[in-house]
C-alpha cells in the first residue's frame, strides 16, 4: 500500500524531449513545464485507482488491477488495454509510445518513462512528494 495518498511533482527531467517525442503540442508542453501535477493513488491490494490533474482542469484516470489487461488512457486522451505488472515493488506498463514504470523511492513517488527516438533512448523522470 506504499502507493496510497496525494503526491506532488518535486522535480522533471528530460520532460520537455520526452513530451515532443511522443507528440504532445508544445503550448501544452508549456503549460505542464512548471505545473506541480498532483497524483493520487488509491491502493487496495493489487487494484488501483490513479488520477492525476493537470493544467487546464485536465484529469486522467486509470483503474487497474495487477496482472490483468485493463482499459488505460494516455496523458494525450488516447485509450488502449494494458496490463500493469509489479516486479519489486514497481509499476510498469507499456503505452502505446513508451514505457512507464512507477516506484516509492526515498519515499517519494519516482515515473520513469522512456520513449525511443531517432537518437535513441529518451528518459523522462518526474519526482513526486506526498502532501
Amino acid at each position: 500500500m506504499a502507493f496510497n495518498g496525494k503526491w506532488e511533482t518535486v522535480s522533471q527531467d528530460g520532460y520537455e524531449e520526452f513530451c515532443k517525442l511522443i507528440g504532445i503540442p508544445d503550448d501544452v508542453i508549456s503549460k505542464g513545464r512548471d505545473f506541480k501535477l498532483v497524483t493520487e493513488v488509491i491502493q487496495n491490494g493489487d487494484d488501483f485507482t490513479w488520477i492525476q490533474f493537470y493544467p487546464n482542469n485536465h484529469v486522467v484516470t486509470n483503474k487497474f488491477t495487477v496482472g490483468k489487461e485493463s482499459d488505460m488512457e494516455t496523458v494525450g486522451g488516447k485509450k488502449f488495454k494494458g496490463i500493469v505488472s509489479m516486479d519489486g515493488g514497481k509499476l510498469a506498463i507499456s503505452f502505446p509510445k513508451y514505457h512507464h514504470t512507477s516506484e516509492i523511492r526515498g519515499g517519494k513517488l519516482v515515473e520513469t518513462s522512456t520513449v525511443t527516438g531517432a537518437s535513441g533512448p529518451v528518459v523522462f523522470v518526474r519526482t513526486s512528494k506526498k502532501i
